[in-house]
């Protein structure tokens, strides 16, 4: 039998080389940072644009934001061109709601745009034993709770004199998230705070001006006139009445109480009023005198300095900083002398007579009703946190 001839081998071609992938050129240069001291928005463009023209980026971002608001501390974002350092993008966070966005390369274009957050809500509860700020501490939460507390309940509570070992208090309090990191609290929906037995609530609601304001149940305003304490957590030096003077000697009467406390503290004004005073008053060294509601004035003095762009005949809002602890005029040391005058008459500030702002209006008390059983079913856990969107609050509050 004849042998088959073997099929001739085939001999395949070596396959193709694949091309060598180039490495992709870097898409953009981004640099972060926070403005400096005395930096402004010109030099903190330019560090980052390789001497590329930045003035076109300067001149859109004044069409939509005042430059001389530009604040040191706060986070900025350049981003350039890599080949040829050519401005492309530049933002900077105004405050925690809003960004500046300036973008283009000829051409730039600003504008001023919320910032958006993911919201989750916690019932933070404490108990006093030495301190605010370390029952929040003991929570594992940030100071800055401790400190909300304190301005919902400062005109009730005097967070200086009254605190006590035991004290308790609840918080339902949203925080806030951006790209998934932590970046702080956002609003307080409601508070319940038990001082020496006595319980105190809030409950966040709209005044009618549309401003949001704590309420206790009954819907009165937890906003008064005057706040207990222009300052927070400091001890009380001195009481109101007949004391040892510790420049002059001798018992002279004090109309007002001293509050100890670092130099520097920031000072708030303890009401909403008008800057009727302001400078130097011999003995009380640096002074600010506010005129309230009701025929009452605030006396602040001894302070170091004042807050910028306070003058007088301007107006001010309770709580807002007008001046800084300081040991001027007769002083032994750094603390705040705080008066308050009432039809002209020097009174114990702790007992002045002390009208609440307006109550929620009669008209609204159906829905404000709604908004207490809404957060009391968070804080007695009736209702899961893990509910919560902020959109069900603030349809309560429209």
């Amino acid at each position: 039998m004849p042998q088959q001839a073997e099929p001739p081998s085939l001999t395949l071609p070596p396959a193709p080389k694949k091309a060598e992938e180039e490495p992709e050129a870097e898409a953009e240069n981004i640099v972060r940072g926070t403005v400096a001291a005395g930096e402004t928005l010109g030099e903190v463009l330019a560090a980052s644009a390789n001497d590329a023209p930045t003035q076109h980026y300067v001149r859109a971002a004044k069409e939509v934001f005042s430059v001389r608001s530009f604040r040191t501390g706060h986070p900025y974002t350049v981003v350039t061109d890599p080949e040829t350092g050519r401005l492309s993008r530049f933002e900077y966070e105004i405050d925690e709601h809003k960004r500046l966005v300036v973008e283009g390369l000829d051409e730039p274009v600003a504008r001023v745009e919320q910032i958006e957050y993911s919201y989750s809500l916690s019932l933070v509860q404490c108990v006093i034993d030495d301190n605010m700020f370390q029952a929040v501490a003991d929570a594992g939460e940030q100071p800055q709770l401790a400190l909300a507390v304190a301005n919902i309940f400062g005109s009730e509570i005097n967070f200086i004199h009254d605190l006590q070992k035991g004290d308790s208090f609840s918080v339902l309090v949203e925080k806030r998230y951006r790209d998934g990191l932590y970046k702080g609290y956002g609003r307080v929906l409601g508070a319940v705070f038990i001082n020496k037995g006595k319980k105190f609530q809030g409950f966040l609601f709209t005044d009618a001006q549309g401003r949001a304001k704590h309420f206790n149940a009954q819907g009165e305003n937890l906003t008064k006139v005057l706040m207990q304490v222009p300052l927070s957590f400091t001890r009380v030096s001195s009481g109101f009445g007949m004391r040892r003077h510790p420049v002059l000697g001798g018992h002279r009467d004090h109309p007002g109480i001293d509050y100890a406390a670092p130099m520097g503290t920031p000072v708030k004004a303890a009401g909403d009023g008008v800057v009727v005073d302001k400078g130097r008053n011999g003995g009380y060294g640096n002074q600010i005198v506010l005129r309230h509601d009701a025929g009452l004035e605030t006396l602040y003095s001894h302070l170091s300095g004042y807050a910028r762009g306070l003058n007088k005949g301007a107006r001010v809002r309770q709580g807002q900083v007008i001046g800084y602890v300081g040991s001027t005029g007769m002083s032994t040391g750094p603390h705040l002398d705080f008066r308050v005058r009432q039809q002209g008459k020097f009174i114990n500030p702790t007992k002045a007579v002390n009208p609440r702002a307006m109550a929620v209006a009669a008209k609204r008390k159906q829905a404000f009703t709604k908004v207490v059983h809404f957060v009391l079913a968070f804080m007695q856990g009736e209702r899961d946190v893990h509910e919560y969107s902020p959109e069900m609050f603030t349809a309560y509050l429209e």
